[in-house]
């Protein structure tokens, strides 16, 4: 961690940067369940069920559902503008890091332990932050 303890150190998996609200799930998330007309997750057993996921740094576990899934979602939220700032992912797979890249949404990994803990205990929800994947940092602002 670096000496400012507002600024940590992640891992890059797609480059860009993005400011916005954290949002942590417990849950994966798959992007073809949210509703790309409002940003809102409409799988009524997620956690977010009924949240807007628009301008929000994911925190998240992984991505679920197929490949053609997944990266559908993702455009729609694209099209529309309704997709997440960035995302913050514990476990990104093939499909969940080419559409970021693809559709230029910032993701990283390999976030500090104390960072997943505070998220899922709720300390960082509706916290801002600036992620710049590039410089592999986020800053909690």
């Amino acid at each position: 961690m670096n000496e400012d303890k507002n600024v940590l150190s992640c891992h890059k998996i797609a480059d860009g940067h993005g400011k916005g609200q954290l949002l942590y799930s417990k849950d994966p998330i798959c992007f073809y369940l949210i509703d790309p007309k409002t940003g809102r997750v409409i799988e009524r057993e997620h956690c977010l069920y009924g949240q807007s996921i628009t301008d929000k740094i994911l925190v998240f576990p992984y991505g679920k559902g197929s490949s053609v899934v997944q990266a559908d979602g993702m455009y729609q939220l694209k099209l529309t503008g309704m997709g997440p700032a960035g995302m913050i992912v514990e476990h990104a797979d093939t499909t969940l890091a080419a559409s970021a890249i693809i559709f230029d949404i910032p993701v990283v990994n390999r976030m500090p332990a104390d960072f997943y803990a505070a998220a899922e205990a709720g300390d960082l929800d509706g916290r801002e932050a600036e992620l710049n994947a590039d410089a592999g940092k986020l800053t909690l602002l």
